[in-house]
């Protein structure tokens, strides 16, 4: 899996770049939470491992910035700190949309299970993102069955998921048939009354 790893330090993207290959991992490096961004912009990852402290844009606005963009995939973030794991600092992650926090030096095993784990997490949203994308529809009356099993009009249904309201109008096909109808009940009504 291709990795974005973010890291003032030269050193320790050396170390990381090092380990993560040695674990099968392609890497793309940026020194700073603003050339991260705009690489990802130009080629998005499933999986950021940043450092928190960098100049320009720290590890935590660009976690924020990354989850602005509401790219088609989900990507799994991990701050990797020298700061405690302190119960302020995993808030402080948390809010910004950090996915998991890690302690400076991080050993092979220790980064091998949380990436392990990122990449179930990426395949169960993938999955559900499938899932979603399916609607259930009667082939009748075409009403949406909604997650609760409820059966519901498909403009009510769009409103409640997307906001959009609807205008009704009516197509040239059905307006023709529509037509039809109408001079055919009239001209039943017409032979009846004479």
């Amino acid at each position: 899996m291709k990795i974005l790893l973010v890291d003032d330090d030269p050193m320790s993207i050396k170390i990381l770049e090092s380990t993560l290959s040695s674990l099968g991992h392609e890497t793309v490096v940026a020194c700073n939470g603003l050339q991260a961004l705009e690489k990802f912009k130009s080629e998005p990852v499933r999986i950021i491992i940043s450092d928190w402290v960098m100049p320009e844009m720290d590890g935590l606005e660009l976690c924020r910035n990354i989850r602005r963009l509401h790219q088609a995939e989900y990507t799994y973030f991990i701050m990797l700190t020298v700061r405690l794991a302190e119960k302020q600092n995993l808030l402080e992650a948390t809010h910004a949309g950090v996915d998991d926090f890690l302690t400076k030096p991080l050993d092979k095993e220790t980064i091998w299970m949380r990436l392990y784990v990122a990449e179930r997490i990426l395949e169960y949203t993938k999955q559900i993102r499938t899932l979603k994308n399916f609607l259930p529809i009667c082939m009748y009356c075409k009403k949406i069955r909604n997650d609760e099993n409820y059966w519901q009009q498909l403009e009510s249904y769009i409103q409640e998921q997307t906001g959009s309201t609807f205008t009704h109008g009516i197509c040239p096909d059905c307006y023709q048939k529509a037509m039809q109808q109408i001079g055919k009940i009239l001209a039943k009504n017409y032979r009846s009354t004479t």
